[in-house]
């Protein structure tokens, strides 16, 4: 009954009852079997699961196996995998025990004296290895191997050693038949019994922590034995303990057959954190079933499941911060686009509706409908010591933040103030109001209005105004649908349109930005970065950088000088010359979609973010300082045609030779920070083929295809930051033999033998040519289909097959099945990498050029050997592009027609055609329906 009423006391005293996002790998990630009863994490940083039939390294991106060659598929099962000096790993299973050496191969260790379950391993750090088995303990010299029995009767429960831990020059055991302890010395055993009847002798698990030993039972809960006064104590009454663990200090990590995980507090038995499995959290736990678990030294939580693979925590440096003050504040999901920043408190204005703070006054306010016309806020601006907030469909408004009351823009003007478009507020030098709508430009001196211009008294075109921008100059940069206006700093204030020849003043601007060295910034909502001097003399395109072909929607510079550019993909930190740094998941960042935002900077140079996924702030002493990567790059082998792999030795600077490459050529490596793959960000680049730094993401391995014989070097680093740079020196054989250069002897003698004899031939018939060619010839007409800019596929009468003689040309071609493999794999690799397919101008020529091949080859992949139009093989990707999208919830900041644009669409009835075509008569808004 005691037991019961601590049980329940632990329970209502938990400080943080919740799920954790977990990534789970299983079958899809080609882990071999989906029992995992040992977790290990070494010095590298690998992660080594020891399984029902093998050991599995993880390097944060792919598995790569290990097995024993034991007689049957019971002996296979790993029970326990441990570190030992001088990267070997050392495993135990049902057959004995065995060592993967650093070179990689499987060995059998001792197996002349230990063979049969092999349950626990320890290493001293003095040479000598603890072997907890069935029969009894081993200890592994290079001296030999010593057998002690626990108990004289080899039979006995106490010889079953489940658990070992060193303390106080003591071996501590857990057996099935209780406590024993060996001094290391004499190796004198004693056993150690509970006084109390109630508290269990049976024990599977054991971790030591501050002189006190804990001691899992299969149905008993915990018992502790303090090692100092040797008293065992009942300790927490949770069933089936499968994992013990802790952090040295005061948390105890406690895995169960059936409960999932425990965080205990060793200080006052308090359970502070209980994490299970719940059906309606597909990122939560996967399972209670809890076989194996491990913290790490990143604060990654590491679980072994029974027959569901492994779930462990994304890793995030925590450099963002993703605010909430309030747990009625929750805006996680919120699309924020606008925030402003005063004394009193901060105002936040999402698709959703408006949210008001105030932390000191400990004010939280929330305006929707009825309240407001419309939820949609779309710009907001602090101006006299008010806030002036625009909507979509819903006019204007001003909140007070001194009453924290809303109240509409007092104006005579029903459309755009009432139920119109406001996109934009600012103010100028001179201190007047101006607002950008769907209804032109209106300017407020003073509370009244002075100016409304429109398309009918200026140069504004007829469409709307999205931004007002007034630069150090004082002259107003206007942004419409399709244009870039200036207001001249004038009395007048006419607005006009004389730019200089090669400006971006023909395109939809989202944002523009002056810096600190008056720079102006242009980000246009499709294309590059574009910057120019304040007298518009020097202006460039920014081209060749991570931001190509994503849309730009805001900049800010940082108390460094550095500017922070938000994008619909991520964002960047750039040092206005060649460097860019991408945040993201890992960073402490929700989402990468960021909307059209402008983010804030205080005093104390603290950053304010709007994004997708709520307000994020961060400042840039917290990235500056912020704890460095724990573990370094390392390039981990090379395969060659993904058939022979070589090994890398650790260090910044490898060296490696190699045979004779057919096709390919591929670098394998990881940066261990085991966050989602999709987020993990390198640069990399070949000396002697690559002219520059390039950049990959989502993957941990580079193929080239064509490296002829030579020296290369293979660099790698993490992005912006030059100190984590390795590389791998290497040196690539020459196929070339003695049988080869005298084929080409032979080769070469026959060639000149056909030209000669060939040129005999042509003089003797060059009386008849002579006839033939003074008849008269028939024109030679070739006609072309012209090119129309921006469309992606040929009219539907076009899409038929090629003509018979264009078709008879490719099967003439000596194009190989191998040369079309290797093609194929190439050209995968560069629609992944580089997202061909965004382009909605993408031709043949255009791939061609990039893959360095002639066109009619990658029209003979296509049409012969795929079977498949361009326009098709092309859409496939946009297809699942657009699916991506969807599956990572940007539906909710986008329409399907931005989402369809943004994967290179740029016809709906295209789009809506070749879904329905891919996905079984399915439209995009059912997709989007049925993944909710």
């Amino acid at each position: 009954m005691s037991r019961i009423l601590l049980f329940l006391f632990t329970i209502c005293a938990v400080l943080n009852v919740h799920s954790q996002v977990f990534r789970n790998l299983s079958v899809k990630d080609r882990l071999s079997d989906l029992i995992v009863n040992s977790i290990y994490k070494d010095s590298v940083g690998y992660v080594w699961f020891g399984t029902g039939s093998t050991v599995e390294r993880f390097d944060g991106v792919y598995l790569r196996r290990f097995s024993a060659p034991c007689v049957n598929e019971k002996e296979k099962e790993v029970n326990v995998v441990i570190g030992m000096p001088g990267r070997e790993i050392w495993f135990g299973n049902n057959a004995g025990l065995w060592r993967i050496t650093a070179e990689e191969k499987v060995e059998r260790v001792a197996a002349d004296r230990i063979s049969g379950k092999v349950f626990a391993l320890l290493h001293d750090g003095a040479g000598r290895v603890y072997v907890g088995t069935g029969n009894g303990l081993f200890i592994y010299e290079e001296s030999g191997v010593t057998q002690i029995l626990l108990e004289q009767n080899a039979l006995s429960e106490a010889n079953t050693i489940k658990g070992l831990a060193l303390e106080g020059g003591n071996l501590w055991m857990a057996t099935r038949e209780g406590l024993y302890a060996m001094s290391v010395t004499t190796r004198a055993v004693k056993s150690y019994k509970p006084v109390s009847k109630d508290i269990p002798t049976s024990y599977h698990k054991i971790y030591i922590q501050k002189k006190t030993l804990y001691l899992g039972t299969s149905d008993s809960g915990i018992v502790s034995f303090s090692t100092e006064n040797g008293r065992f104590d009942y300790y927490l009454g949770l069933d089936n303990i499968t994992a013990l663990s802790g952090d040295g200090k005061h948390t105890l990590y406690v895995g169960s057959n059936g409960g999932g995980i425990y965080f205990v507090s060793t200080e006052d038995k308090r359970i502070v954190k209980h994490i299970w499995h719940d059906a309606e959290i597909p990122d939560g736990l996967h399972s209670n079933s809890v076989y194996s678990l491990l913290v790490d030294d990143m604060d990654i939580i590491w679980v072994g499941l029974y027959q569901m693979g492994v779930d462990y925590t994304l890793y995030q440096r925590g450099l963002f911060e993703v605010y909430q003050h309030l747990p009625e504040l929750n805006l996680r999901y919120a699309s924020v686009r606008t925030i402003e920043k005063s004394a009193e408190g901060m105002l936040v204005g999402t698709r959703d509706g408006l949210f008001y703070v105030d932390e000191k006054r400990g004010i939280y306010k929330r305006f929707t409908s009825p309240k407001l016309r419309s939820q949609m806020i779309m710009c907001s601006c602090l101006f006299g010591g008010k806030f002036y907030i625009g909507t979509y469909g819903g006019g204007m408004y001003v909140l007070d933040p001194k009453t924290v009351t809303l109240s509409d823009f007092e104006s005579d003007i029903r459309n755009p103030f009432i139920d119109g478009n406001v996109f934009s507020v600012t103010s100028d030098y001179e201190n007047n109001l101006w607002i950008a709508t769907s209804n032109g430009i209106f300017r407020y001196e003073n509370g009244k209005l002075k100016s409304h211009y429109h398309s009918k008294n200026s140069r504004l075109p007829e469409e709307n105004i999205y931004r007002i921008y007034f630069d150090s100059r004082h002259r107003g940069w206007v942004c419409a649908d399709s244009e870039l206006l200036l207001i001249e700093p004038s009395s007048e204030r006419h607005i006009t349109d004389k730019f200089p020849l090669g400006f971006i003043n023909k395109k939809l601007i989202r944002d523009i930005y002056e810096d600190s060295c008056h720079n102006l910034y242009f980000l246009p909502d499709k294309g590059r970065l574009f910057v120019s001097d304040l007298a518009l003399n020097r202006f460039r395109e920014i081209d060749g950088t991570p931001l190509d072909g994503r849309n730009l929607q805001f900049m800010i510079e940082d108390d460094e000088h550095w500017l922070w550019i938000g994008s619909n993909d991520g964002l960047f930190r750039y040092d206005k010359g060649d460097n860019f740094i991408a945040y993201n998941f890992s960073d402490g960042i929700p989402t990468s979609v960021f909307l059209n935002c402008n983010p804030k900077k205080e005093a104390d140079g603290t950053l304010w973010f709007g994004s997708s996924q709520g307000v994020l702030r961060t400042h840039p002493d917290k990235i500056k300082q912020s704890k460095k990567e724990l573990y370094p790059l390392l390039i981990t082998d090379v395969s060659v045609d993904d058939e022979q792999r070589y090994q890398v030795k650790d260090g910044k600077e490898s060296r490696l030779s190699i045979g004779q490459i057919k096709e390919k050529l591929t670098f394998h490596f990881s940066g261990f920070t085991y966050t989602d793959p999709q987020y993990m960000v390198y640069e990399y680049k070949l000396e002697g083929k690559d002219k520059q730094w390039k950049v990959l993401s989502g993957a941990s391995e580079k193929s080239y295809y064509g490296l002829s014989a030579g020296n290369y070097v293979f660099r790698l680093r993490r992005v912006g930051d030059e100190k984590s740079e390795i590389a791998l020196r290497l040196s690539i054989a020459s196929g070339i033999s003695i049988y080869w250069i005298a084929f080409g002897i032979f080769l070469s003698v026959g060639i000149t033998a056909y030209v000669y004899n060939g040129r005999k031939r042509w003089r003797g018939a060059e009386a008849v040519s002579v006839q033939e060619d003074s008849l008269p010839a028939a024109p030679l007409v070739q006609q072309e289909m012209p090119e129309v800019p921006g469309v992606t596929e040929l009219p539907e009468t076009s899409e038929a097959a090629e003509e018979p003689e264009v078709v008879q040309k490719y099967k003439s071609s000596n194009i190989t099945d191998e040369e079309c493999r290797e093609l194929q794999e190439r050209l995968k690799e560069l629609m992944i990498a580089e997202k061909m397919y965004v382009n909605p101008e993408l031709k043949v020529a255009d791939l061609s050029h990039k893959l360095n091949v002639p066109a009619y080859k990658l029209s003979y992949l296509f049409n012969l050997y795929l079977n498949l139009s361009f326009y098709d093989y092309v859409n496939d990707y946009r297809i699942e592009e657009f699916k991506m999208l969807v599956d990572r919830g940007e539906h909710r900041s986008y329409t399907i027609n931005t989402l369809m644009e943004r994967c290179g669409f740029v016809s709906r009835t295209t789009f809506f055609r070749y879904f329905k075509k891919k996905m079984d008569g399915q439209t995009p808004s059912e997709y989007i329906k049925n993944r909710k």
